[in-house]
């Protein structure tokens, strides 16, 4: 069991946010973060049996920006 699950957060092309899990394949999206994150604990619900769920869910937002040289 692992105490922790780490989700990869960025915005979608289409508007809101994605997320990944790292080492699990659980894929989830939503409109707003507050959103976002409940969409999250279900899908981690879902993926997980209650004995090995992760005590933490850990969000980590990614924001890739361009700018002129």
């Amino acid at each position: 069991m692992n105490n922790e699950i780490l989700f990869v957060v960025q915005d979608s092309p289409e508007g809101g946010y994605e997320a990944k899990a790292l080492g699990e394949s659980i894929f989830t999206e939503g409109e707003s973060l507050e959103d976002l994150k409940e969409n999250i604990r279900e899908a981690v619900a879902c993926h997980f049996e209650a004995e090995n769920m992760p005590k933490i869910i850990r969000i980590h937002y990614v924001k890739e920006e361009i700018i002129a040289a």
